[in-house]
């Protein structure tokens, strides 16, 4: 803060509610502290990481006590985990801090020193005593429990370290904007790295603020490897850490990757960095999967090995969406993402703009990288375009409303039943379908001369490029969706309001077919099942149906069905989550089946009045009849032109 605005806020100090308001929101500004973050791990089979905080407080601070505070959440995953839960052992200890005159010469020392008591302030928050000592270093000391390997949280085994720094860094309230410094010790012939690493035995790193620091996640084991390219100028680490057997796939991989670098860069321009890691985990555990975006990495974790070829084409998918977000989310991203109040949900209109446009580039580029072919662009869009149009909630919840919903949505855990599979829809594919659909209209609407890749750059150099700082969090500062729809309007020549007062705010379907034939492609629908039921499995259950979803008004919801119910027999046959397609396709409308369900210990009797067919599966195909202009349309869309 200026001194022309301080003396500008006493000027006005009569308007209570603005000074308290500018005032909460510059609270430590003013007297920047010394913060440095010590990470140890001397006992990897507890699971259990060793934290230290060291705050310098000079004599001359007006600070009368410091809290502690955990986030509720972390960026990327908007799910509230309360990480606060895996903190144990806190404790504080204060000891003299070396201070010096006006010639550098050090001050006699003539302070308390020892222990602290630490007390619990709310579910979140610790407040060492200080005493009102000043000239003081202040450490505070926890453990973080860690046995997790996700995007989101950490794991500390034998194996390895990794970890997330918002589930395992307390920040002090009021200096998140601080400097800070982290220090790792790590196990003996155990390795350091993350996307900030630039020389192979770093153990120490310098951070402009806490927000930095925690979005650096980190490797640390004996065994991981490294291969690196160059793309314009630009380093990128290909990091891979193998629990299972690679097949011979790794190199491949490395080209691969540097296929998906070279294309997204070939539309964004070269990214805001000096270097880049993919931080790749094949964890072969049959459970860990999950990617996440950060400003100079990204996290990717697959359940499988890489020889498995699967799991080497769902790495590359992943892959092809984290590194888009390096431009759309990380840099060009929502006002409300960065710097963000950890002691509440985050709360965007945006995401479908953030993720969902993201997941569609993800799996365009992998066309225009080489990766696909057209059959499997096709296929896959349609598959997302099915699972919107086939949600009960993509009627109800619309794409605005599914990223206000997030929190609830976004691997969320539940301790009570909800209704959400009826009720919502997730932003991934609901913004998906309407970045596809934006693409294709406005390249239509321009004859081929403008595109979603152009709305793209012309945000991104306007918000992030172009933008003075806002805060200290990044460079630049962030959109509102109405930027956005302004933006698609200028970029379309023509006036778009009308699509994202239907189709963003409202819960209309877009309009596939008119986009689609823009590309000289046809929109086909057909039945899913020959009947309908209304029911869905769950899936961790492959050798019983377990109701999972009874959809409002179905054939299951009249017979009296209820999700938790266990359907023993459907016509005399036994049901499973695999075999449902081929046991109702015996059937026609209008027909009873018998059906046996287990609900708790009892065993019930029950028939259901079969319904005709309420879901459709959807297809893209080809038009043969297709102009040339529609045919140069779809060309220059799935080359990037």
């Amino acid at each position: 803060m200026t001194n022309k605005l301080k003396a500008s806020i006493a000027r006005v100090a009569c308007l209570t509610l603005l000074l308290l308001t500018i005032s909460i929101a510059v609270v430590g500004q003013d007297e920047p502290l010394k913060i440095h973050y010590h990470l140890a791990m001397p006992h990897p089979s507890s699971h259990l990481f060793e934290v230290s905080i060291d705050v310098d407080i000079p004599s001359q601070t007006k600070i009368d006590y410091l809290d502690f505070q955990m986030p509720k959440w972390s960026p990327g995953r908007y799910a509230v985990f309360d990480f606060a839960k895996n903190v144990q052992e806190v404790n504080a200890e204060v000891s003299c801090l070396t201070q010096y005159d006006e010639r550098g010469i050090a001050l006699p020392k003539s302070c308390p020193s020892g222990v602290s008591a630490v007390w619990r302030v709310d579910d979140q928050t610790w407040r060492p005593d200080l005493h009102g000592n000043r000239g003081v270093t202040l450490t505070l000391n926890y453990k973080v429990f860690a046995n997790d390997l996700s995007g989101t949280f950490s794991e500390l085994d034998s194996r390895h370290a990794n970890f997330n720094g918002g589930c395992v860094f307390m920040y002090v309230v009021n200096h998140k904007q601080d400097p800070v410094a982290l220090s790792i010790d790590p196990p003996k012939n155990w390795r350091i790295v993350n996307g900030r690493t630039d020389r192979t035995d770093q153990r120490d790193w310098q951070f402009p603020n806490w927000d930095i620091m925690i979005d650096t996640p980190t490797e640390i084991a004996p065994d991981w490897t490294e291969d690196n390219f160059k793309v314009d100028g630009k380093e990128y680490h290909v990091v891979v850490h193998s629990m299972g057997s690679e097949g011979g796939k790794r190199h491949s991989l490395v080209r691969d990757i540097e296929k998906i670098v070279k294309t997204e860069t070939a539309m964004w321009g070269p990214p805001d960095l000096a270097s880049y890691t993919f931080l790749v985990h094949f964890a072969n555990d049959a459970h860990s999967n999950d990617g996440m975006e950060h400003l100079t990495s990204t996290q990717i974790i697959m359940p499988g090995s890489l020889a498995d070829s699967n799991t080497y084409d769902d790495a590359l998918d992943a892959i092809a969406h984290e590194f888009f977000h390096v431009w759309n989310v990380k840099r060009l991203r929502p006002i409300e993402l960065g710097p963000w109040d950890f002691t509440r949900p985050a709360n965007t209109r945006g995401l479908w703009i953030a993720e969902g446009i993201t997941n569609y580039y993800g799996h365009l580029m992998q066309r225009r990288a080489g990766l696909w072919n057209d059959a499997k662009l096709w296929s896959t869009l349609a598959q997302q375009i099915t699972e919107v149009e086939n949600a009960p909630g993509s009627r109800l919840m619309s794409a605005e409303e599914s990223s206000l919903s997030a929190p609830f949505i976004d691997d969320a855990l539940h301790a009570q039943h909800t209704n959400l599979a009826n009720t919502s829809i997730s932003y991934y594919p609901k913004g998906e379908i309407l970045g596809l659909v934006l693409d294709l209209l406005i390249r239509g609407k321009t004859n081929g001369k403008a595109s979603l890749d152009e709305v793209m750059r012309r945000m991104y150099d306007e918000f992030y490029v172009q933008s003075p700082n806002a805060t200290y969090y990044l460079r630049g500062r962030g959109y509102k969706n109405e930027d956005f729809e302004r933006m698609v309007s200028a970029v379309a020549g023509t006036d778009m309001s009308d699509f994202f007062r239907r189709h963003v705010r409202g819960v209309e379907s877009p309009p596939y077919a008119e986009a689609f034939a823009y590309a000289g492609l046809r929109f086909v629908r057909e039945p899913q099942q020959p009947v309908w039921v209304g029911i869905g499995a769950d899936e961790n259950d492959p050798n019983n149906f377990k109701v999972a979803v009874v959809r409002p008004g179905s054939p299951a919801a009249d017979a009296g069905l209820e999700i938790g119910d266990i359907i023993r027999m459907f016509g005399g046959i036994k049901l499973t989550p695999e075999n449902l397609l081929k046991t109702v396709s015996r059937y026609k409308p209008g027909d009873r089946v018998a059906v046996t369900v287990q609900r708790g210990r009892r065993t019930i009797q029950m028939s259901i009045v079969l319904g005709p067919p309420r879901t459709s599966t959807y297809r893209i195909e080809e038009m043969p009849n297709a102009t040339p202009e529609a045919r140069a349309l779809r060309a220059a869309w799935l080359g990037g032109n």
